[in-house]
């Protein structure tokens, strides 16, 4: 679907397509920013598409489609973006220059060296052995062509280093931009990109032998909250929340923001019966604060969170692990809120 959009836009139909999708933008009452765009974009070109039905879902039920909600929704269903695969590569591919280019200077100078010393021996021992005069200026001329060259390398190789210095810089910088588009830009977490990579490269590796455990986190009533106190004092929430999340992505573990109001924690190599204590004691840290809203100093209240938790079973995929964390995660709300329910027991922990 994304190769069919990305041809329908290089031609006449995109005028088409721009006047469909602001039109279903002004429907659904959202603002034509660049992501709804790209969203809206895709339930046009798919209108019976899983993006285009959930929109349609909410659209029905009357809900509000708020900026965490596109957000969500890119994550969800839009494509990944070759961004951070063509900075790993372009680092990659830099790092292989770079040794290419160092194995060359190191070989150049041995031979220079070598060819040298070789010449330099011939002209000794055709003096030694009085050879004719004009052989020894011959072999002279060549030794002396020889240190030139070795002075020339010596400056190439001065130029090259600095060079190669400028280049780690930018090595360095395209790390640093890798980091930041795998990072959530609101919560200083890893996004869900990172995420979705992080869980699977964990499966392929020698790691998905050993125990996973999956945690999934989601504010209590936030959109009751963020209508009522808007979306600037929504984000000084979700922000708080990460913060105490984030006392548990130290690696290997890794802390996420999956998605709107809902955060996600990796688990490498430990099992749901350590977990599960160190996540009531972050739920019951984040319920412990009463909150006031930056602008006005107004009480906020208690902020809660409901959690689901999974451990992954023997070849369990991703997906079917996410599955049964949500399921989790979804007992703890009808439970109560505030509470943490392990996939495994199915009966929510009493908050």
């Amino acid at each position: 679907m994304a190769a069919e959009l990305e041809v329908a836009l290089r031609s006449p139909e995109a005028y088409e397509l721009t006047r469909r999708a602001l039109a279903e933008m002004e429907r659904c009452k959202v603002w034509p920013t660049p992501l709804n765009y790209e969203i809206w974009l895709h339930c046009v070109v798919d209108p019976t598409g899983p993006l285009a039905a959930e929109i349609e879902r909410r659209a029905g039920q009357g809900e509000a489609i708020t900026e965490a909600d596109t957000e969500e929704l890119a994550a969800r269903f839009l494509p990944a973006t070759r961004l951070n695969d063509e900075i790993r590569d372009a680092g990659d591919q830099l790092s292989r220059e770079l040794a290419s280019v160092s194995r060359a200077i190191d070989a150049a100078q041995k031979s220079s060296q070598a060819y040298g010393r070789t010449l330099a021996g011939a002209a000794e021992k055709l003096t030694a052995e009085q050879e004719p005069p004009a052989l020894k200026r011959m072999v002279d001329n060549l030794a002396a062509a020889t240190r030139r060259v070795e002075r020339e390398n010596s400056t190439l190789e001065k130029q090259l280093t600095a060079s190669t210095d400028e280049v780690k810089k930018l090595r360095a910088h395209l790390e640093q931009v890798r980091r930041d588009a795998m990072t959530d830009g609101l919560t200083n977490l890893a996004n869900r990109k990172a995420f979705d990579e992080t869980l699977a490269a964990t499966l392929r590796s020698d790691a998905g032998t050993g125990p996973l455990t999956l945690a999934v986190i989601d504010v209590d009533h936030f959109k009751r909250f963020n209508d009522t106190w808007g979306h600037q004092t929504g984000d000084q929430v979700l922000r708080y929340v990460a913060s105490v999340i984030a006392r548990l992505g130290d690696p290997p573990r890794l802390a996420a923001r999956y998605g709107g109001e809902e955060f996600a924690v990796l688990f490498p190599g430990e099992d749901v019966r350590r977990v599960a204590p160190l996540l009531d004691e972050v739920r019951e840290e984040i319920a412990s604060r009463m909150l006031k809203r930056r602008s006005t100093n107004e009480d906020l209240g208690a902020v809660t969170v409901s959690i689901g938790v999974a451990e992954r079973r023997r070849d369990e995929t991703a997906g079917a692990l996410i599955e049964r964390a949500d399921a989790a995660l979804y007992a703890s709300k009808r439970a109560g809120r505030n509470r943490l329910t392990n996939a495994e027991h199915k009966a929510p922990a009493a908050a």
